[in-house]
């Protein structure tokens, strides 16, 4: 791009890559430079991101016409690493030319598109450092390679058939090497295999998205009972027969960096395929959907022309398998056969996931990963020149790097309680200081001293003699909003709404539904959720009921609860709930608690199950029905009663006694929710003179609560919310640097 942009304009100079970015040289006079460097920039390649752009005089040089000239690398690198992409337009159109050299050649790629962070080995990104650097490009890649009019002119991932990456088939205990039969792979769909296939950031599990046996065996084998899977359609209008899209999901699902979307699944009766959607998202009104991301998976669903299970190829809770060469017991033990590549991933990565809400349209990520991660780019951020390393939490964690002022987001890394993603953790992070070369002068962790970043960070802290530092989750997640936001300098007063599952609090219970106001870098807890004792430690979060029960102790019709356990049971956990000291203000719990009295669902498979159903529920009420505070339990009143959750839950069971229809009912604790969180920001700001709420935490993922929280409250504040960044537990790592950096 910069080359010819400059030889259009008859200037000339060099060009080339550094360890700090591209350095630009060039005979210009003086005067023009600005309008020069403003034409550049506004006119980049969509996939670029400028983060900076300086000029300075140097000495006089004469060039002869403009030149890109081999790449330095003698720096310490200090420039963004770049996402991979999915396939972009014209590569999409040359699969299909029969007269094109790259017709159905699956790993087609230019300038515009295909992997960079999952291949790359070192920096500047050029082919020597990356794992194409095992393959030569032919005479005619070559010359595509040289030509500066071409858009394959340095592309680092060239190649065609004739100097290919080539695709084996593992079957039967034996691999076939230089493999071509892709109606192979279709037959194997057709009847039912299930085939393990590589993508871009490791392997997906594929089969027939129709065939309910097939996905039953894969759950089976995943050891994932009831969690949803994504899909993968051939094209948006094959999809928009299955779900409902507007222009705005339409647009987000064509990007470039091709993520999973979440939509609403149409009826049966106005489906146009034979989905099996009760295998595919139990109980769920939307289902996770994607496009071809690579070009391999582009011709295989031109010729299927059926939607398929596309899911990361892994056991339950353990990271996405990306070697076949370590993995392939694992991957023969979940799939029929294996599709595999002689191209190396380096870097591991799972799918990004985005959804739009049903009325705003207001933009949330839910996991943040291929595509997106690790650059994250706010010029407004005052950073030190020195490097910190912030490891996140537990559940959804990644690892936030601050080397040579710019700042690295890991992509998604996974539930750390997990062995394997432990070790995934410590891998993606070396190849991360491999790549980055950062000296880390302090090193940030979750106060949860039980949590396997804080025994790392203390590890690696003692090994590099450097100092560590314990930042409170749910205060790193209020500083992560605010650093998105650039709200963190203000001297007005914020009020923060920060809700979710766990966190460990500053008094040593477990913190969950907190509200803080912060004023430039000082922060306070000015109210929160009501406490309630917390038993039985982990199995709190997977058995609903046992939430339900400690939330709903002091409420005296406890029949509806009672049912839920055997006398035994009941009776030993009457006496944990006695004897325990613990308590907890967790808003999660008290989701879990809803959906077991609303919906009967006492035990979940997956984290975040209950919720999900219960916010299924509410979506099929509101999409019949307007809301409105009318419906909420705290209509009439000015304050929030002091024991708020046993309020909540008893209306619930007054309303389920009353036999009102169980969506109405959780259309009602959501309004409740939103209700409350107005209530609580008034009063605040009565108090505290404030106009600004921000919030953050897993609970902002629902959307029908965020919608809730838009209609009750942005006529009286302006509203905040996370938009590079999920609102869950991906953000802690960001905000425990930002706390670091602007805390006072």
């Amino acid at each position: 791009y910069i080359y010819n942009f400059f030889n259009k304009k008859n200037i000339s100079g060099i060009v080339f890559n550094t360890n700090d970015g591209v350095q630009i040289f060039i005979n210009c006079e003086e005067s023009k430079i600005i309008s020069l460097l403003d034409n550049l920039v506004l006119n980049k390649p969509k996939i670029a991101k400028i983060k900076t752009c300086i000029h300075k005089i140097t000495e006089n040089k004469i060039f002869n016409g403009f030149e890109i000239i081999e790449s330095n690398s003698d720096n310490k690198p200090s420039l963004l690493l770049t996402p991979d992409f999915g396939i972009c337009e014209q590569c999409n159109k040359e699969l299909l030319q029969i007269e094109n050299k790259r017709y159905q050649y699956p790993f087609t790629t230019c300038t515009n598109c295909g992997p960079r962070l999952s291949i790359v080995t070192d920096l500047p990104y050029d082919r020597k450092n990356t794992t194409m650097n095992n393959f030569s490009m032919c005479s005619s890649c070559k010359d595509e390679y040289d030509n500066p009019n071409n858009r394959r002119f340095h592309s680092q991932t060239n190649s065609c058939p004739n100097c290919k990456i080539q695709l084996a088939l593992f079957e039967n205990g034996k691999w076939q090497n230089d493999y071509k039969n892709y109606d192979y792979i279709i037959e194997q769909w057709c009847k039912g295999k299930i085939i393990a296939i590589k993508g871009l950031g490791g392997f997906l599990l594929t089969c027939d998205a129709n065939n309910s046996e097939t996905i039953k065996r894969l759950r089976i084998l995943k050891n994932r009972p009831s969690k949803p899977f994504a899909l993968m359609y051939h094209d948006v209008y094959e999809l928009a027969e299955d779900v409902e899209m507007g222009i705005g999901e339409k647009l987000e699902i064509e990007e470039l960096y091709a993520p999973i979307v979440l939509l609403t699944i149409k009826k049966e009766m106005d489906r146009w395929t034979k989905l099996a959607v009760n295998d595919i998202a139990p109980n769920l009104n939307s289902v996770g959907v994607m496009l071809p991301n690579t070009p391999l998976f582009k011709i295989l669903l031109d010729k299927y022309k059926k939607p398929i299970i596309a899911t990361s190829a892994n056991l339950s809770g353990e990271p996405i398998i990306f070697d076949e060469e370590k993995s392939l017991n694992d991957l023969t033990a979940l799939s029929d056969l294996i599709l595999s590549n002689n191209r190396k991933i380096t870097i591991p990565q799972d799918d990004s996931v985005v959804k739009l809400s049903s009325i705003k349209f207001y933009k949330t990520i839910f996991r943040r990963s291929r595509g997106l991660a690790p650059s994250y780019l706010n010029t407004n951020l005052k950073l030190p020149k020195t490097s910190i390393l912030g490891l996140g939490a537990m559940l959804k964690s990644t690892f936030t790097i601050l080397n040579n002022k710019k700042i690295h987001v890991s992509q998604y890394i996974g539930n750390t309680a997990d062995y394997q993603t432990q070790e995934n953790f410590k891998n993606t992070l070396n190849t991360y200081q491999k790549l980055l070369k950062p000296n880390f002068d302090v090193i940030l962790t979750d106060k949860h001293s039980g949590y396997f970043t804080n025994i790392y960070g203390k590890e690696l802290a003692e090994e590099k003699g450097i100092e560590i530092v314990e930042v409170q989750h749910h205060k790193a997640h209020l500083f992560a909003v605010l650093g998105e936001n650039n709200l963190l300098e203000t001297d007005e007063n914020i009020l923060g709404i920060i809700w979710d599952g766990t966190g460990l609090g500053d008094d040593g219970n477990i913190w969950g539904g907190e509200f803080f106001l912060y004023n430039n870098g000082t922060t306070n807890r000015v109210h929160h959720l009501d406490e309630f004792p917390f038993i039985v430690g982990d199995k709190l979060p997977k058995e609903p009921r046992i939430s339900a029960f400690v939330i709903a102790a002091e409420i005296e019709n406890k029949k509806r609860i009672k049912s839920k356990f055997s006398k035994t049971e009941w009776n030993v956990y009457k006496k944990l709930l006695k004897s325990s000291t613990l308590k907890s203000t967790s808003i999660g719990r008290l989701f879990d608690a809803a959906a077991s009295i609303i919906l009967g669902i006492d035990k979940q498979t997956y984290e975040g199950e209950a919720a999900m159903q219960l916010e299924s529920a509410a979506h099929r009420y509101f999409r019949k029905n307007n809301f409105t505070k009318y419906y909420s339990y705290l209509n009439g009143f000015d304050e929030v009663p002091v024991k708020f959750t046993v309020f909540l839950l008893q209306n619930i069971i007054i309303d389920l006694n009353k036999e009102f229809n169980p969506d109405f009912i959780a259309a009602k604790f959501h309004i409740t929710l939103a209700h409350y969180m107005s209530i609580i920001a008034n009063e605040q700001a009565r108090k505290n003179h404030l106009t600004k709420v921000v919030f953050s935490g897993g609970v902002f993922q629902n959307q029908w609560l965020k919608e809730l929280i838009l209609s009750f409250m942005q006529n009286d504040f302006e509203l905040f919310f996370h938009n590079e960044l999920s609102p869950n537990d991906e953000n802690i790592s960001f905000g425990q640097l930002m706390y670091y950096i602007y805390s006072k």
